[in-house]
């Protein structure tokens, strides 16, 4: 790689959570796969972002990388929010080398890598990414993303997919907001395969868009699970309200208000302290 780079109706019965043993992820097998070059997966971690940020931060580390935690313990999302996920889930952190640093519509192209991915093996899961980081399904969250820079031009990729389990076991006041595979599907979805479809298809991605900003816009369109939908984004500005047109070639969530069309690079859909901190409260 360049350095440069429907709501949700009776559950199916599920099958149940593989053990690590049974759903392992082979860092050989990955890298022939994907044109990583660096795998590395742990037993557990707080976080597989820690581990990146190691990386991130020693030049003689080859990129690109992908860290795997058979277990996280402590998953982070946005704005200080924490993110929870069923154990034996895929939890990944992939560490590129992009000179010309994050833009916003790299968390959406992730989340179209990640969209595009799902779809290609479970055809019958729906998919959709709702701007500007997360991707779902009939409007509960399926998988997370985090993207993170550094001073160095490298730069940190967070993704965990709810492979596994059941939102059933998940914190009560989260239950309402996820999904999980098993949940959509009845089976798990191993952390291999979903790999193997997801690495290569978001790296090059990147190098598409390194060479046309306007090659994701098409793509967006038809995964935008907001176009066309009412919607409050809490932005630095203040609060934005209007009908969603899809996004703007740099990633900007294009907004119909009374007062004209808005263009928002950043912000959420989560109204501030609406955040699960994983507080005792669930």
């Amino acid at each position: 790689m360049p350095s440069r780079i429907r709501l949700l109706r009776r559950l199916p019965s599920l099958t149940q959570t593989p053990s690590f043993a049974t759903d392992p992820v082979d860092p050989q097998r990955l890298k022939r796969a994907t044109g990583l070059t660096t795998v590395e997966v742990l037993a557990e971690a707080c976080s597989t972002m820690d581990r990146a940020r190691e990386i991130v931060a020693d030049p003689a580390c080859p990129l690109p990388a992908a860290i795997v935690a058979d277990r996280q313990t402590l998953g982070r999302g946005r704005r200080a929010a924490r993110w929870w996920q069923p154990p034996g889930s895929l939890a990944v952190s992939l560490v590129v080398d992009a000179a010309a640093g994050p833009r916003p519509i790299w968390s959406l192209a992730c989340g179209v890598a990640v969209a595009e991915a799902i779809r290609s093996l479970e055809p019958n899961v729906a998919a959709v990414v709702r701007w500007p980081n997360d991707v779902e399904v009939d409007g509960r969250k399926l998988a997370g993303i985090l993207v993170e820079a550094s001073p160095t031009g490298r730069t940190i990729f967070g993704i965990g997919v709810n492979t596994t389990g059941s939102v059933h076991t998940a914190p009560k006041g989260l239950r309402h907001r996820l999904v999980t595979l098993p949940d959509l599907t009845g089976r798990t979805l191993p952390r291999q395969r979903l790999l193997d479809a997801l690495v290569p298809r978001l790296l090059r991605l990147l190098v598409d868009l390194e060479a046309d900003p306007n090659a994701l816009e098409s793509r967006y369109r038809s995964l935008c699970a907001l176009n066309g939908t009412f919607v409050r984004v809490h932005s630095p500005t203040g609060v934005h309200a209007g009908t969603c047109r899809g996004i703007a070639a740099d990633g900007a969530l294009v907004l119909d208000t009374e007062a004209g069309l808005v263009l928002l690079r950043s912000g959420s859909l989560t109204p501030p302290g609406d955040e699960w901190r994983g507080d005792a409260a669930g």
